[in-house]
């Protein structure tokens, strides 16, 4: 089945969880995403929140606190980011733990202040004798650097390597802090002691990638967990055609060009999302793989934080908008947390998606929903922040 552009919109969207159904239950909206990025920005809510507020209008930070941090059920690692996964995603994590330690090890022996190695002993010993911490438990009598991941003090460094390496986990977050524990305290028996081979990890990645793609090249499957190789994705596309496990589909993009791609045989339509306004993170999975997305809604997006003011386009972090099936624009805006005020700067139109008086209203509503659930008592719109 080839897919027309509106096809795959709807299925790339019904399998990001924006579109008509997706599971009532926070859990169930994870696990059908696969990730949610962790990030620390705060201009109105982190990342994370924004991600699951998108998909849940009843979303609160406490939920996903309460899923993790109480019932175990979600774990903390790195995909492409640092994110927030289901913790039966856990044993398969056992090959990035592996990877990690092994290339993390050399090249941050390069970039990294020197001695953290020789560590590894002592920040584990210190957590099984005094229990979770950290960063700022470890290493006390080290020069503290400048904060950033470059000068890291050796003890956050052995602290950080350890996690990466699958020793240690999160156990909780103390405002945007990790504490970490012994992984053998915070992971459940079942997940803990659960060791799939390599195989049977690179089996599952490629196919739970393109279960929550809908359709991708191998390369989109590799990228989508950064869990396997490219050259291993390829493999199993290779060998799952073979299988007639997947076949290889044409999927037209924005532009009205084609792209060939993978799916699964009788992959079905989706039903077309509802057509309210939703803010979405920058960092929201569906615009991770930012070219992904420009081809499929002809919308292109670069965050611009480490851009100089006066170069920026935009704004320091302009957050998209979905219409249905269309990104529609994109806004600038920040909450004031002393006055308790969300400020709206700048909204900007994508062409042939012009902010008439229905869509306007549309958008308003969807940041009065946004202001409510960053704590905003109230918005200030910037005159003239809807002019193009």
């Amino acid at each position: 089945m080839d897919l027309s552009n509106r096809q795959a919109r709807h299925i790339f969207l019904d399998r990001h969880g924006l579109g008509r159904t997706r599971p009532d239950d926070l859990k169930g909206v994870i696990d059908q995403i696969g990730f949610v990025q962790v990030d620390s920005i705060n201009t109105v809510a982190r990342a994370h929140h924004m991600i699951l507020h998108a998909r849940q209008q009843t979303y609160r930070a406490s939920h996903l606190a309460r899923l993790a941090e109480r019932d175990r059920m979600l774990f903390e690692h790195w995909t492409h980011d640092a994110s927030i996964l289901p913790m039966a995603h856990f044993p398969y994590w056992r090959l990035k733990f592996a990877r990690d330690a092994e290339s993390l090890r050399s090249r941050w022996a390069k970039d990294r202040r020197a001695g953290f190695e020789a560590l590894f002993d002592t920040v584990l010993e210190q957590i099984a004798k005094t229990g979770p911490c950290g960063s700022s438990d470890v290493g006390q009598d080290e020069v503290k650097g400048s904060g950033g991941w470059w000068d890291w003090h050796p003890s956050k460094t052995a602290l950080e390597y350890l996690w990466r390496a699958g020793e240690l986990t999160v156990t909780r977050r103390e405002g945007f802090r990790k504490i970490y524990d012994l992984t053998e305290n915070v992971i459940p028996p079942e997940y803990l002691n659960a060791r799939p081979h390599e195989e049977e990890t690179i089996e599952w990645a490629c196919a739970a990638a393109l279960d929550r793609l809908g359709f991708a090249t191998s390369g989109e499957i590799a990228a989508f967990w950064d869990l396997v190789t490219p050259a291993e994705a390829k493999a199993w596309c290779d060998a799952a055609k073979r299988s007639g496990q997947i076949a290889e589909i044409a999927v037209e993009t924005a532009d009205g060009s084609t792209r060939m791609s993978y799916a699964t045989p009788g992959l079905t339509p989706a039903a077309p999302p509802s057509d309210r306004v939703r803010v979405l993170s920058p960092f929201d999975p569906a615009l991770r793989d930012r070219k992904r997305a420009e081809r499929l809604f002809g919308f292109h997006y670069r965050i611009e934080v480490f851009v100089p003011e006066a170069k920026r386009r935009y704004g320091y972090y302009v957050f998209p908008l979905l219409e249905g099936d269309n990104l529609i624009g994109r806004i600038d805006m920040k909450c004031d947390r002393k006055s308790g005020t969300m400020v709206v700067r700048k909204y900007w139109a994508e062409a042939k998606r012009p902010l008439t008086r229905t869509r306007r209203a549309k958008v308003v509503t969807a940041l009065e929903n946004t202001a409510r659930f960053a704590g905003s008592t109230k918005i200030d719109f910037t005159p003239g922040w809807d002019a193009d």
